[in-house]
């Protein structure tokens, strides 16, 4: 039996939630952008909030939509949560968040909801809010909309060496596309392009008061061991820093030494371990 009750939330509880995700803004960005564009009404959302703890003390978040995100959940709520939803058909493509929290719910939910495709249970989670110490590459900009066509095999190059599947599989090519263009014209997404061809892409997918997060980091195969991966995302986070948010951040697979060096020559810091469940 729940010790304290898990409930759904709504507008009413917006401040609560707020300040719940402002206590930890590099790990729920994704989330804070979704209920400051779309508030906590579930008409309206593309995903449910539901709290752990009293309704004058709320202590833990779990977002429920495309992706499951656990937040500031403690082993109480992690136990909660998975209580709450392990009799669901899964309808998350995956479980992302703080490393312990997401470990602990799919530890709880595994037996239920079946094999993973993937689990990366160690993810760095980096920041910054100083422009990077070395210099920032001249040739790197803002994509322009009529740059979208050109750029949009490059994204799917990045998804699908990223996650491991197409963005375009099961007829998904067309919402990926909007995605990809409603970047572009948010004057989100940075490119370097030679002879018409794009070499490096990156993309400022959440913002938020606190931060911007990065994603979408990719070098053109054949430009890679060529040292422009670091100048380039200095133009991002230079640009990021002075026109978007005081912070950018952004994780990382523990595994992608290449990028982690990257990172590091840029000036950013550890901000903690996301873990992400992959189906």
């Amino acid at each position: 039996m729940l010790t304290m009750p898990v409930r759904q939330l709504g507008e009413t509880e917006r401040g609560a939630v707020m300040r719940v995700l402002d206590s930890d803004p590099y790990a729920t960005a994704q989330v804070a952008e979704r209920i400051a564009a779309h508030g906590l009404s579930w008409w309206r959302s593309d995903g449910r909030v539901y709290g752990y703890g009293a309704r004058r003390q709320l202590e833990s978040l779990l977002w429920s939509g495309a992706h499951l995100t656990p937040i500031l959940a403690t082993p109480p709520a992690v136990d909660a949560f998975a209580e709450l939803i392990a009799g669901e058909h899964r309808g998350c493509s995956s479980i992302v968040g703080r490393a312990d929290a997401v470990l602990g719910l799919w530890e709880r939910l595994a037996g239920t909801w079946g094999q993973a495709r993937e689990v990366r249970p160690n993810q760095p989670i980096l920041a910054t809010g100083a422009v990077p110490p070395i210099a920032a590459d001249p040739a790197v900009r803002l994509a322009e909309n009529s740059e979208i066509d050109v750029l949009f095999p490059a994204a799917v190059a990045m998804y699908t060496e990223e996650v491991g599947v197409s963005p375009l599989a099961d007829g998904g090519g067309s919402g990926y596309k909007r995605r990809v263009a409603e970047l572009v014209r948010a004057r989100r997404t940075y490119v370097r392009t030679e002879h018409g061809q794009v070499v490096f892409k990156a993309e400022l997918a959440v913002i938020t008061p606190h931060t911007a997060q990065v994603q979408g980091v990719w070098v053109n195969p054949a430009w890679r061991g060529r040292g422009i991966a670091a100048p380039a995302m200095a133009a991002v986070v230079t640009d990021a820093l002075r026109r978007v948010a005081p912070t950018v951040s952004l994780y990382v697979n523990d595994y992608n030494h290449a990028a982690r060096r990257v990172y590091a020559r840029c000036g950013f810091q550890s901000a903690g371990t996301f873990a992400t469940i992959l189906f």
